[in-house]
């Protein structure tokens, strides 16, 4: 695959600062995150780990700009996703960020191929993998005319990273993405995952999976919205 031009290990490709998150119930306030900070560099693989309940899915979005943070800021390669106009989010998150999740990286409508044209599509981004040998790296290369209806789930999720690994993004946040496959797939995923970091990019990974925390170069605890050593 095609590689995006080495980034600096000096500086965090991801950083978090002092990450708040807070949802109205009633009249009920319940904090989902409180005051997590959290920094990944190119070539490492971190995995976020924690009961339910415990913040992994809001940090996720909040780092990816899809969620604003009630206080505090994150910041992709230096450049600061919070508080920007949606606008200006999503062009940095097509620079800087590949989306991995557990469902909704597919659309039934279109073949494995044409998920990964139409992410890159969408992205515009100049730096891109060819299709074809992205599918070839994921294991798909003889699936590239197949709907997502007629995948299983190992090959489902294999083609949702090759859509999240479309424009070959310095940054790549995977939510539970071994959590519908068998343990040799999960093998599969965790090598590819492995592989991206090797290459000089940063993956964020959330995780319930104890195969996946212990193949992480380092694991964040989530616990009531906060990190715990």
């Amino acid at each position: 695959m095609e590689l995006t031009p080495d980034i600096g290990r000096e500086e965090p490709l991801l950083r978090a600062h002092q990450l708040y998150r807070f949802f109205h119930v009633g009249d009920d306030e319940t904090f989902a995150l409180r005051g997590v900070s959290l920094e990944i560099r190119a070539g490492e693989l971190v995995a976020v780990t924690g009961p339910s309940g415990s913040g992994k899915s809001t940090l996720l979005s909040c780092v990816a700009g899809l969620e604003e943070p009630d206080g505090g800021h994150v910041t992709l390669g230096g450049e600061r996703i919070t508080r920007r106009p949606e606008a200006t989010r999503a062009l940095l998150r097509a620079r800087w960020i590949g989306l991995l999740l557990q469902w909704g990286n597919l659309l039934d409508h279109l073949t494995v191929l044409q998920n990964i044209q139409a992410a890159q599509a969408l992205a515009s981004s100049a730096s891109r993998n060819e299709p074809k040998e992205l599918a070839e790296w994921v294991g798909l290369e003889n699936r590239l005319n197949a709907r997502p209806s007629s995948l299983s789930g190992g090959e489902a999720a294999r083609a949702g990273l090759a859509v999240a690994l479309a424009n070959d993004p310095p940054i790549l946040l995977a939510d539970e993405p071994t959590g519908e496959i068998d343990r040799g797939t999960e093998g599969i995923v965790l090598d590819l995952l492995r592989a991206r970091a090797a290459d000089g990019k940063a993956v964020l990974v959330v995780t319930h999976s104890q195969r996946v925390a212990k193949s992480a170069n380092r694991l964040v605890r989530l616990r009531d919205g906060r990190i715990h050593s």
